[in-house]
């Protein structure tokens, strides 16, 4: 979790969460699981201060609502985790998904040649070309994936921003904001 979010934060699914206004108004939860991860990854994303209180826990004394087995909660966490990485990183983590695969397919198309010029022809290491030129072509797909996700991730980055100048003019035309240009 702390790798995903950018942040150093010890237990990142238990706790109280308080936010500024500010904070508030750029967060947006799109999950329907739990907010407690999303909106840590969310605030390193956008590298917010994040402040880790310790506290003392009530003991146990019923069955979580939340919660059916920690199986299923680790699950749904790694999910969690997973996505939003994906949607704030999708260059880095499919760039590093499709690289691999062109790797691959290169040791293996290496590994054909070798044998081709062994003087064999290749008789009997098609597969290897084969399997080579499928994970090269998949990898350059998961690259281009990767391309297309980092500019949703960009648009997502203007609606998001959209959204919150809507929500700030909102509360300033309540009266319940102060009237103060945005960090760009």
């Amino acid at each position: 979790m702390q790798r995903a979010a950018g942040i150093a934060i010890p237990d990142a699914t238990s706790g109280f969460r308080a936010f500024t206004r500010e904070a508030a108004l750029r967060l947006t939860v799109l999950g329907d699981y739990t907010y407690t991860l999303e909106t840590l990854i969310q605030a390193g994303a956008r590298r917010m201060a994040v402040v880790y209180v310790p506290v003392r826990t009530n003991p146990h004394t019923r069955q979580s609502r939340l919660i059916r087995s920690i199986p299923s909660f680790l699950a749904l966490s790694v999910v969690t985790i997973l996505r939003f990485y994906i949607m704030y990183r999708p260059l880095r983590v499919f760039m590093t998904m499709g690289g691999g695969l062109i790797a691959g397919g290169m040791v293996l198309g290496l590994r054909f040649l070798y044998f081709f010029w062994q003087g064999g022809g290749g008789a009997g290491h098609v597969q290897s070309l084969i399997l080579a030129a499928i994970l090269t072509i998949v990898g350059f797909q998961v690259c281009l994936i990767g391309l297309i996700a980092d500019l949703v991730r960009l648009n997502r980055k203007m609606l998001e921003e959209t959204l919150y100048r809507v929500r700030r003019m909102q509360l300033e035309g309540r009266g319940m904001c102060e009237e103060k240009t945005p960090k760009q």
